[in-house]
């Protein structure tokens, strides 16, 4: 039977102690025992079913892991109070002082930031490749190589990465193949096509409503024990921990995600389409054009789309904010970093949320001063919503006017 995210999410069932049809929120740090002899089997990880503290866990953060694992396809997941929380926990635990990590060039800033410039104060350092070409990234492996790093689809450019590809490269190493999946949940499914390991930024998409900051890894149920380890855990001890209160939130609008995207991707799709027929150098994986177009067909889930992110680039960062500011003066989305909201928002990476990245390794990856990236929203009308940023274009003499 076909793989869908959207089913395993949906075959789920919680009720609250009440019997609501919302499961209860556990709104405690620390919980009580009946004997002081499973409270140490707690701290030992041998009572399964007994809550210790809610950094370790709690009732409501494994409600939401367990629903993501769901999506995911993995045995289970760890929950943390933001998407870095996730990300700089599980690269440390599976790395130690000597070891290397072979990662595309083109990822989020802050995971850029860590890895250039932290993780080398614990002896672990990070070749940076274009996770496009597979003899690339074969030739940065070495013999301490411990992980192989991705973003599904990339932040900002949108490369796509060949992930059975790159599963089996990793495999052929013995090397950890974490993909970062925050720009194509239900989209593309990493675990299934051979990662070991999936994180998110649930603030993103899978939250949807720009209002909580969460992240989460998906993996083995081993590699979430050793994170919530009261040893040597790099979850527990860094104490990245999300609020139940939040997680009940998340939890809740998960259930809406495959109608979400869905939208997104129709809305994206057709932006997409519409920019480059005017001429605009465009950037959108369902687009034929795109260097990974026929990559992400093959490893997608159709029925959501190629997602709901797009660039264009409108030739220097002077154009670029202006155009910004007089869409969100018309009120055609918000000049905001992040993305997944209801509404589109729109930015200009190079100066934000790719800004960690020194401008020589902006240029080198093709990361251009007039790169606008789009988060789009989910308009209606969304025919209404091109026609009033043509607009805008032809008013800042980006787009001739078009033809009576």
């Amino acid at each position: 039977m076909k793989f869908n995210p959207a089913n395993n999410i949906q075959d789920l069932q919680y009720f609250g102690e009440f019997g609501g049809v919302n499961p209860s929120i556990s709104d405690s740090s620390t919980y009580t025992f009946l004997s002081a002899k499973t409270m140490f089997d707690t701290f030992e990880g041998n009572a399964d079913g007994c809550y210790l503290y809610s950094r370790h866990s709690s009732p409501s953060n494994l409600y939401l892991g367990e629903a993501l694992a769901a999506m995911e396809g993995t045995e289970t997941a760890n929950v943390a109070a933001s998407g870095m929380g996730a990300i700089a926990p599980v690269l440390l635990q599976l790395c130690q002082s000597g070891n290397h990590i072979v990662s595309s060039r083109t990822i989020y800033g802050g995971t850029y930031a860590f890895l250039k410039n932290f993780t080398p104060r614990f002896g672990i350092e990070t070749s940076f490749v274009d996770i496009t070409k597979l003899e690339t990234v074969a030739a940065a492996i070495t013999p301490k190589t411990k992980v192989l790093y991705c973003e599904a689809v990339s932040n900002p450019l949108l490369e796509v990465a060949d992930i059975p590809a790159l599963a089996e490269l990793a495999k052929k190493h013995n090397l950890q193949l974490v993909v970062d999946n925050t720009f194509s949940p239900l989209s593309i499914a990493p675990a299934k096509l051979g990662a070991d390991i999936v994180i998110h930024s649930l603030t993103k998409f899978i939250n949807g409503a720009s209002d909580t900051v969460g992240g989460v890894v998906c993996g083995t149920q081993a590699l979430i024990d050793q994170l919530r380890n009261v040893n040597d855990g790099a979850s527990m001890l860094l104490g990245a921990t999300m609020d139940s209160l939040r997680a009940a939130s998340v939890l809740k609008n998960l259930r809406t995600l495959h109608i979400r995207m869905k939208q997104h991707s129709c809305n994206a799709m057709y932006l997409a389409k519409m920019f480059e027929a005017d001429g605009l150098k465009t950037v959108y994986p369902g687009l034929p054009s795109h260097p990974s177009h026929e990559i992400f067909k093959r490893m997608m889930n159709s029925d959501y789309g190629f997602g709901g992110m797009l660039t264009i680039d409108v030739g220097s960062i002077e154009k670029a904010n202006e155009l910004m500011e007089l869409m969100q003066e018309k009120n055609l989305g918000y000049l905001a970093v992040s993305l997944g909201f209801y509404k589109t928002l729109f930015s200009a990476p190079g100066t934000s949320t790719s800004s960690e990245i020194p401008p020589a390794e902006q240029v080198e990856m093709g990361l251009t001063d007039g790169l606008i990236r789009f988060s789009v929203g989910l308009d209606q009308d969304i025919q209404r919503t091109y026609q009033l940023m043509r607009e805008c274009m032809e008013h800042l003499n980006i787009l001739e006017p078009a033809m009576a």
